[in-house]
């Protein structure tokens, strides 16, 4: 597709931001499990934390397409980074616009946008990852609002936020209808930051395991109506998916790129291995994946930003992107050889960060089913 010049700015602005902040360093934060405060900071001050939050509430105020170009972008000089991205701008910055008042917005949306304050998310549980509406976690009523006590896992900034984003059960005899969602303060009494998960990947940002032990918000800090929590946790789920296969195009194309380089000028008999019909073949597939994954996750972000449903074409570009994003970094490391399988070189690291693409936000597994019910209706 033809980008606009505010998209191409945008692009611009983060592969440039990727390049210059954190691809010399990704390497050193993913050994030391972690990204300095300063660099997120730094996110904060281009408008990298709410891309498409109107200016009135501290964001860059642009079209969802420049979103997930940006998240592409911050995913190809780091996964973990780019999930602390994702956290603040979808799911939680895009729930509080849509469905929050501007008392919400003011005190919740604003700090995260462009005050500095870190979001998590808290929707799965040990029992409950994609079946959402299986959630256990109950939010009881007191005179003067809710107390919540609950076990959440896989929390994206669980430790490091500021803000949280809990859904827990309010009526349940209601089923699905009895969810709500609420807003926290994260140093509230009562949130509790059980361990911080070692990980395959994504190491630079901090995945948690919470226990909510009698957590009180006030009824003030409900976000929407009580029993809409499941409506917004899939609105935003269907969101991040397109920004799943963003971050999934991102990192295959940091592989790529060091693929591509490493062939040019290692040598082989006589020639640069790119040379070698074997090699090049295999480059070129590993482009043409990544090219149709990108046209897929756009197409599909063009649709969520012109507000038609893009249920199945969002699940498309989830599960076309990642399984992309496992070729293209495992193609990598076989082009680089026995180099490959070393941390001397970043590959093998392209290959940890992409795996999680096809579990969360949904499975892969999921996905499928989104899309064969999707194709029902036609």
């Amino acid at each position: 597709m033809l980008l606009t010049e505010q998209q191409i700015g945008i692009r611009n602005m983060a592969r440039e931001f990727a390049r210059r902040e954190i691809v010399p360093f990704a390497a050193r934060w993913d050994r030391d499990h972690e990204v300095p405060i300063a660099t997120i900071a730094k996110m904060f001050e281009v408008g990298l934390m709410g891309v498409c939050v109107p200016p009135a509430w501290g964001g860059a105020g642009a079209d969802f397409v420049s979103y997930v170009l940006a998240m592409e972008q911050i995913a190809y000089g780091d996964a973990g980074v780019a999930n602390i991205m994702a956290a603040n701008n979808s799911p939680v910055a895009a729930a509080i616009l849509a469905f929050g008042n501007d008392d919400q917005k003011e005190r919740f949306l604003g700090p995260i946008v462009s005050g500095g304050a870190m979001a998590a998310f808290l929707l799965s549980e040990p029992g409950a990852g994609s079946d959402a509406a299986a959630i256990c976690t109950r939010a009881r009523r007191e005179r003067d609002g809710f107390v919540i006590d609950g076990a959440k896992c896989f929390v994206t900034s669980g430790a490091s936020a500021d803000i949280a984003m809990i859904f827990a059960v309010t009526d349940p005899g209601a089923g699905k209808a009895g969810v709500t969602c609420f807003l926290a303060r994260t140093k509230t009494d009562g949130y509790v930051v059980v361990r911080r998960e070692r990980k395959l990947g994504h190491r630079s940002n901090d995945t948690c395991q919470i226990a909510l032990e009698s957590l009180r918000v006030s009824t003030s800090d409900i976000l929407g109506k009580p029993g809409e929590g499941l409506k917004i946790a899939l609105s935003a789920l269907d969101t991040g998916r397109i920004g799943v296969a963003a971050q999934s195009v991102g990192v295959g194309q940091a592989a790529f790129d060091a693929a591509l380089s490493y062939a040019r000028q290692r040598k082989t008999f006589g020639k640069a291995i790119i040379d070698h019909q074997a090699v090049g073949f295999m480059l070129a597939e590993m482009a043409t994946r990544l090219e149709a994954a990108r046209q897929l996750y756009l197409h599909a972000a063009v649709l969520k930003g012109a507000g038609h449903e893009c249920i199945m074409e969002a699940s498309m570009a989830k599960l076309f992107a990642a399984e992309a994003a496992e070729f293209v970094t495992s193609s990598a490391i076989q082009v680089h050889g026995g180099y490959g399988y070393l941390k001397d070189f970043p590959v093998e690291k392209f290959y940890r960060d992409q795996r999680v693409f096809q579990i969360y936000d949904g499975t892969n597994e999921v996905q499928k089913m989104l899309i064969a019910r999707e194709l029902k209706k036609k």
